[in-house]
């Protein structure tokens, strides 16, 4: 019974970010030198890992609200990687879509810099 009224509880909660979230400015991109990512994440843009004129990886903050850091890999010789595209507006796209397999498990997909959730 707690564990289902726990549960209720968090899924009202995920709702109701996801719902604020939604209704926020675009995600923007941050652009830094070197290949590893800030220790700390900024909570709504992401972050791009480039070394010279190599992009490395990506990292962001969950956007379902749990604090969970992503790093996802955009060099090409990764796998899984994912390709990141920059709109004039600093507006970041990914594909394929992010999965977190631990946690939280969001699936999503970033289109100009908005959230769209996969379920």
């Amino acid at each position: 019974m707690i564990k289902a009224i726990q549960r209720s509880i968090s899924n009202a909660w995920r709702w109701a970010y996801r719902k604020w979230d939604s209704i926020g400015s675009d995600r923007r991109i941050q652009v830094i030198a070197g290949d590893t990512l800030p220790p700390k994440l900024p909570r709504r843009d992401l972050v791009l890992a480039r070394d010279g004129d190599e992009d490395w990886c990506v990292g962001m903050q969950c956007p379902c609200g749990c604090g969970m850091n992503i790093e996802l890999l955009v060099i090409a010789e990764a796998k899984p990687r994912w390709d990141v595209v920059i709109d004039s507006n600093q507006r970041p796209t990914l594909r394929p879509s992010v999965w977190v397999q631990r946690g939280c498990r969001s699936h999503f997909w970033l289109r100009d810099g908005r959230v769209f959730w996969c379920d």
